[in-house]
């Protein structure tokens, strides 16, 4: 089987940002997506918009942008749908928020969105899909050529831990405190065809690897791989899906520079004939649930003997090396944002400081409309920071 592979000239950028559809007055989700898109300005002849749709859920509108240059492009992008998206909604009575799963609201509320291929998968998979009310951030960088993309994908995935640590915000499920930093990596994890790559070697393993999964009926297409980070021939791009949804337009910037960094810098490597990071897979998997649970706060294992770091000391180490590569990129402030993370905490602990000081899961979800609306921490006691 051949899988073609669209060039990108350099490492493009292109952001998927899944957002939540929150009641004005209650805080609960509203599952109206369908009425918020087709009340948004230029939408084309199929009623579709090029840039916001649906996700699974009708809690949820994906907005996109184009193929980008920068990480500044690609915000400025976001923004420009996101002020159509939140006029369109305050209409309707309802505010926007993002974080990886809502607080409050009960998966069993869910609407399903007005898709055959979503009604399809549902029909397949049954239980894990209907409970799928999470939200996350994907970020695609592109790759001149397909030999690239399994080295790429295969280094990236050491760093899971520190994508998802930075990014974590769903400790709450249904109303309830989990215990987790990221519960959303659990409840999507019980779908097929997820979790980290499998470290496919080559490019013609991943289209042996395809090519099985098709043959055996296992998958109708390769989009149906829901990998952490994943190759995407159509787009000819690499795709980090590890991130939760976060609150702020600022942290989906620093999540989009994080990773243009890194594979603008193995792309570099590879053309000097560097070898790239590596880990075995039991230690990218164990180092993705120590995140999962902890976020920042976990120890992940850095090398095959079982030796572990602070997560958060390895965050720091990682920012630092890749400064001048942000630099270079033009994201270096963007980059900057993971120390703010660092210091002021992920949205998970910001999440947990409002509850434990308001005992109210409805004051979290006030929190992150503030926060969403102000591109800012909300920081108990100090009224904010950043923005």
């Amino acid at each position: 089987m051949t899988i073609e592979w669209n060039s990108s000239a350099g490492p493009t950028l292109g952001v998927e940002w899944e957002v939540q559809l929150v009641d004005a007055q209650t805080r609960m989700l509203r599952q109206d997506a369908g009425t918020v898109l087709a009340g948004l300005p230029g939408l084309l002849e199929s009623g579709e918009h090029p840039k916001m749709r649906h996700e699974l859920m009708q809690s949820t509108v994906e907005v996109v942008t184009g193929i980008c240059g920068t990480v500044a492009e690609a915000k400025a992008d976001l923004a420009l749908s996101l002020k159509d998206l939140q006029r369109v909604a305050e209409g309707q009575g309802m505010v926007i928020a993002s974080s990886g799963t809502h607080a409050i609201s009960h998966w069993r509320d869910g609407k399903m969105a007005p898709s055959q291929r979503y009604a399809e998968l549902v029909q397949e998979i049954q239980w894990p899909s209907r409970r799928l009310q999470t939200m996350a951030v994907h970020v695609h960088v592109g790759l001149r050529d397909e030999h690239r993309a399994m080295p790429v994908v295969n280094a990236l995935a050491v760093y899971l831990p520190h994508l998802l640590g930075l990014s974590a915000s769903s400790p709450f499920w249904c109303g309830a405190e989990t215990g987790l930093a990221s519960s959303r990596s659990v409840v999507f994890a019980a779908l097929p065809h997820t979790g980290p790559p499998l470290g496919l070697p080559d490019w013609k393993s991943f289209e042996d690897y395809m090519a099985a999964q098709l043959r055996a009926g296992t998958i109708r297409t390769i989009k149906e791989v829901w990998w952490d980070v994943r190759p995407h021939p159509d787009f000819g791009t690499v795709e980090v899906r590890i991130a939760d949804a976060v609150p702020t337009l600022r942290e989906v910037g620093m999540l989009a520079a994080l990773v243009q960094c890194l594979v603008h810098l193995f792309d570099t490597q590879l053309d000097r004939g560097y070898k790239l990071p590596s880990r075995s897979p039991w230690v990218i998997a164990d180092n993705k649930w120590r995140a999962t649970r902890h976020g920042l706060d976990a120890n992940i294992v850095t090398s095959e003997a079982g030796t572990t770091a602070p997560l958060r000391d390895e965050v720091y180490e990682l920012v630092r090396d890749l400064e001048p590569v942000a630099w270079r990129l033009g994201c270096a402030e963007e980059l900057a944002v993971a120390s703010e993370v660092l210091e002021y905490g992920a949205s998970y602990e910001r999440q947990r400081a409002v509850y434990g000081g308001e005992g109210d899961l409805t004051s979290v979800v006030d929190a992150l409309v503030t926060e969403f609306a102000e591109d800012k921490f909300i920081l108990r006691g100090d009224g904010g920071h950043g923005g």
